[in-house]
C-alpha cells in the first residue's frame, strides 16, 4: 500500500519537475491531471487504500482524544461521594462502570464484575448510575443513591446486588420495596431520594458521561480506556493488567 501511494506521489512530483525543468514557461495543468487520472484508473485501488488510511488516522485521534479526556476526568471518575465502591476502597486500579439498573446489558456484565473482584483482592469497583433508560431508570437510581446515605456502603452494595439480579422492570416503588426487605427505613429513604442534593448527583453522572462520549450502559473505564457493552471479563482483566504497568 505504502508503494503504491508513494508511486503516485512519485508521478505526481516527477511530473511536475518534468513540467517545470523542461518547460518552465508552459506548465499544462491539464496534462498533469490526466497523467494522475490515468494513474489512478489503472490503479483504482490505490483510493480504498487513501481512504482507509484517513479512517485509520480519524480512529487514532478520535481515540487519543478519548483516553485524554479519560484523564482530565479521572477525580470525577473516581472520587464522587454518591458513588457506591465495591472491593478494595485502596486499590491500585479502579474499575469505573456506569450503569443503569434497567439494563439487561448490565446485569449479563455483573457475574463479570463480581468475578474481578473475588479474584482481585487490589481492584477498587466505582459505581456510577447512568439512568438513561426511561423515567423509571431515574427513580430506582435516586433511591440507590439514597440508600448509601440512609443506610451506609455496605447496604448500598447489597441493594445494587439486588436489583441488578431482579429480573422485570424496575421502577422506585420496586426499589423501595427491595429496601424495606433489607430492613432500610422506606419513609426516610424517600425523604432522601427526592432531594435536591440526589438529583444533583444524577445530573452529574448524566453531564459527565456527555463530555467522555459515554452513550449507552455498561460502559467502564479503567485507566485512559473506555469500553462499551458487555464486554467480558477477559477484556476487563486485560484492561486492568495494562493499567497496572
Amino acid at each position: 500500500m505504502g508503494r503504491k501511494l508513494g508511486g503516485l506521489a512519485g508521478l505526481l512530483f516527477g511530473t511536475i519537475a518534468w513540467a517545470s525543468t523542461s518547460h518552465a514557461e508552459q506548465i499544462d495543468r491539464s496534462q498533469i491531471q490526466t497523467v494522475i487520472r490515468e494513474y489512478i484508473l489503472e490503479n483504482p485501488q490505490i483510493i480504498e487504500e487513501a481512504l482507509t488510511q484517513v479512517r485509520l488516522r480519524a480512529q487514532k485521534a478520535e481515540a487519543e482524544a478519548k483516553s485524554a479526556a479519560l484523564i482530565a476526568e479521572r477525580a470525577a471518575l473516581l472520587e464522587s461521594k454518591g458513588d457506591i465502591v465495591m472491593g478494595n476502597p485502596n486499590g491500585d486500579v479502579s474499575l469505573v462502570e456506569f450503569f443503569d439498573f434497567n439494563c439487561g446489558y448490565c446485569k449479563r456484565a455483573a457475574p463479570d464484575v463480581t468475578a474481578l473482584l473475588a479474584g482481585d483482592p487490589k481492584l477498587r469497583v466505582v459505581l456510577k448510575d447512568l439512568p438513561i433508560l426511561g423515567p423509571g431508570s431515574v427513580e430506582a437510581a435516586k433511591v440507590g443513591l439514597a440508600v448509601k446515605e440512609v443506610a451506609g456502603e455496605a447496604r448500598a452494595v447489597e441493594f445494587h446486588k439486588r436489583l441488578i439480579d431482579f429480573r422485570g422492570r424496575i421502577d422506585g416503588s420496586r426499589a423501595i420495596e427491595v429496601a424495606g426487605e433489607l430492613g432500610i427505613d422506606t419513609q426516610r429513604l424517600k425523604s432522601v431520594a427526592a432531594s435536591k442534593e440526589i438529583e444533583a448527583l444524577i445530573s452529574m453522572n448524566l453531564d459527565l458521561a456527555q463530555r467522555l462520549g459515554v452513550t449507552g450502559t455498561p460502559s467502564f473505564v479503567v485507566g485512559d480506556q473506555l469500553l462499551v457493552g458487555a464486554v467480558g471479563q477477559m477484556p476487563l482483566e486485560e484492561a486492568i493488567r495494562a493499567t497496572r504497568k
